[in-house]
C-alpha cells in the first residue's frame, strides 16, 4: 500500500555534517525535470528578499525561512520523515517508531512536497519554505507538478491511502479507483459526523503511525477496514473514493 502525507510548514534544522541535497537520492525519478525547475525559480526569486517574502506569505519573524531557500543546494539534510514538523509529524513520531514500523514507513508513506514532488519518508531534504499557494513569478505549481505527480501516482497498481490535504490532492490527484481520500471526522452529540480542519492533522498522524507499527501492507480496502475495526480504530466508508475517520 501507498500512504500519501501532506508536507508541512515548518520544518527541522540540522542533518548530517558535510550532507547536502542530491536529487538523484530522492525516490520517483521521473519527477526529477520539475524538481529541477522548482528549485531553480525558487532560489533566483530568494535573491530578493521583498519578494520572496512576499511570495512565500512570510511576516517579519520568519524571514529567516529566505535564508533557507537561498541555500538550498548547500544546506545540510535529513529524511523527509524527520525534517517535517507540527500536528501530523509529532502525532506520527518518526523518531519513536520501533525499526521495523520505520522501516515499513520507508517503504510505504510518501510526503507531497511543494518544491520536491513526491517525497518517500527516508528521502534526504534540506529545509526550505514552498507551500501550495506559493506564487513563483517564472513558473506555475500546479501547471509544474499537477500532470507529473498524477501521472507518477496512478502507475502505482496498489491501494492508496490518500491522507494529504484537499490543496495537495490539486497539485496531484490519484486516478486509481484503488485510491482513496482520508477524511477525519467528529461526532456530535446529535450522531451526525463533521469534519474537521485544523485537528484531523492529529488523527492522520496517529493512523499513519499504527498502520507502520502493525507492519501489514494491506492489498484492499476490506483489508485494512478490518485490520481498524479489530483495533478498535473508527474508519470506515464515507462519500464514494473517501474514508472517514472518526475521533
Amino acid at each position: 500500500m501507498l500512504i500519501l502525507l501532506p508536507p508541512s510548514e515548518t520544518k527541522r534544522d540540522g542533518g548530517a555534517d558535510g550532507s547536502s541535497l542530491d536529487l538523484s537520492l530522492l525516490s520517483f525519478p521521473e519527477l526529477t525535470r520539475p524538481r529541477r525547475a522548482v528549485i531553480a525559480a525558487t532560489r533566483r526569486l530568494a535573491k530578493n528578499r521583498a519578494a520572496m517574502a512576499a511570495a512565500l506569505h512570510l511576516g517579519p519573524t520568519q524571514l529567516f525561512e529566505v535564508a533557507r531557500n537561498r541555500e538550498l543546494g548547500k544546506s545540510r539534510i535529513l529524511p523527509a520523515i524527520e525534517r517535517y514538523t507540527g500536528v501530523l509529524f509529532d502525532a506520527l513520531d518518526a523518531p519513536g517508531l520501533s525499526a521495523e514500523a520505520r522501516a515499513f514507513a520507508g517503504r510505504h508513506v510518501v510526503i507531497h512536497s511543494a518544491m520536491f514532488g513526491l517525497l518517500g519518508a527516508e528521502d534526504p531534504v534540506p529545509a526550505y519554505r514552498l507551500s501550495h499557494d506559493s506564487r513563483l513569478p517564472e513558473l506555475s505549481l500546479k501547471k509544474t507538478w499537477r500532470d507529473s505527480i498524477s501521472s507518477a501516482l496512478s502507475a502505482r497498481d496498489e491501494l492508496v491511502l490518500d491522507a494529504r490535504s484537499e490543496a495537495y490532492v490539486e497539485l496531484g490527484p490519484v486516478t486509481r479507483p484503488t485510491a482513496y481520500f482520508l477524511r477525519v471526522v467528529t461526532a456530535g452529540t446529535d450522531g451526525r459526523t463533521r469534519a474537521l480542519n485544523h485537528f484531523n492533522k492529529k488523527g492522520k498522524g496517529e493512523l499513519v503511525r499504527a498502520i507502520a507499527e502493525a507492519g501489514i501492507d494491506h492489498g484492499s480496502v476490506d483489508s485494512l477496514l478490518d485490520w481498524a475495526a479489530d483495533g478498535g480504530i473508527r474508519l470506515g466508508h464515507g462519500a464514494p473514493g473517501e474514508l472517514e475517520l472518526t475521533v
